[in-house]
């Protein structure tokens, strides 16, 4: 693949424009505080991966309420902040509360800059209008980096290609350029409202990194019985992403990634026309793509005082 070099155990890529060289793999924040994961197991997880040559770090303000960034940032001590590239997300659509969340996010991730900043589930088509408001958090993102609080900026979402589409026209015409765009890539969704044919080839023509997630949705695509982890990891690698994150809650799922990351070579023709034909009846109709068809991964509209207060026109229009 274009942009691919290998560092030890494994191969890294170029992150879009910014140029900057980032493990094909990143390591997940979510489930490094989950109720099974003992803290010496999250912080051995991410060192662990961090010695293997992982080097994209993945995390967001809202996960596990902040534990997840608290365990990372205990894990990233003694040296290990300085090898890696650190991405978290944001929730707050306000410049205030996105402010806020970030700076509670540099004091639990224990360092004064994030390599990289994302507004976090951008699942309604309102959510680009409220974080380019004049007093939006894309505001207060420019800001930060400004004041070398971060990097880069980017946003993420899981629900709909074309919510993902519409910000992306947006920001062009505010005259914004994300650096990044996370969004779901996997074996499925290549059937059913599919960012992968929708969005990742104009992410490709405007050279923006690419986040893939949900390889294996969370788990869910492994209950259709189609797919193993290994086919579901191959198979996103096989795109062109910058980095494709991966939940890890057990070692053996660490070496298990970096095992297909290691020895890599990207699925021929005729062996993603046969997994794409063995998943097509499954992924027909998206029932196990869940955080597209329910509200089960929507973390923000369970918590809409996460947000922030609606812009400033929009309250005195409701006055």
């Amino acid at each position: 693949m274009s942009g691919t070099s290998t560092h030890a155990e494994m191969p890294h890529r170029v992150l879009g424009r910014t140029g900057e060289q980032v493990s094909a793999i990143g390591l997940g924040g979510w489930h490094l505080s989950l109720s099974h994961v003992e803290e010496r197991l999250s912080l051995r997880i991410v060192r662990t991966a961090i010695d293997r040559g992982i080097t994209f770090m993945d995390n967001s303000w809202d996960y596990n309420e902040g534990a997840s960034e608290l365990r990372m940032g205990k894990a990233l001590r003694d040296g290990y902040r300085d090898r890696v590239f650190l991405m978290t997300k944001v929730d707050g659509r306000s410049k205030t509360a996105a402010a806020r969340q970030l700076d509670e996010s540099l004091r639990r991730l224990g360092t004064d800059r994030i390599d990289l900043v994302q507004h976090h589930e951008i699942l309604r088509y309102e959510d680009p209008h409220r974080i380019f408001d004049e007093e939006g958090a894309n505001a207060a993102l420019v800001e930060a980096r400004q004041a070398g609080k971060l990097r880069y900026i980017g946003f993420t979402g899981h629900k709909d290609p074309h919510i993902h589409l519409y910000t992306l026209e947006l920001a062009r015409a505010k005259g914004f350029r994300f650096d990044t765009v996370q969004m779901p890539l996997n074996v499925m969704d290549a059937h059913f409202r599919s960012f992968e044919k929708l969005v990742l080839p104009e992410l490709v023509r405007q050279n923006i990194g690419v986040l893939g997630m949900k390889s294996m949705g969370g788990g869910v695509l492994l209950k259709s019985g189609a797919v193993t982890p290994v086919e579901c990891l191959r198979y996103a690698l096989s795109l062109p992403t910058s980095v494709v994150i991966t939940g890890i809650d057990k070692l053996q799922h660490l070496d298990q990634a970096v095992d297909v990351a290691s020895g890599f070579t990207p699925m021929s023709n005729d062996e993603r026309t046969e997994i794409l034909a063995r998943t097509a009846d499954f992924a027909a109709t998206g029932a196990f793509e869940l955080f597209k068809t329910s509200s089960i991964f929507d973390a923000t509209a369970k918590h809409p005082e996460w947000l922030g207060d609606e812009p400033k026109w929009v309250r005195e229009a409701m006055a």
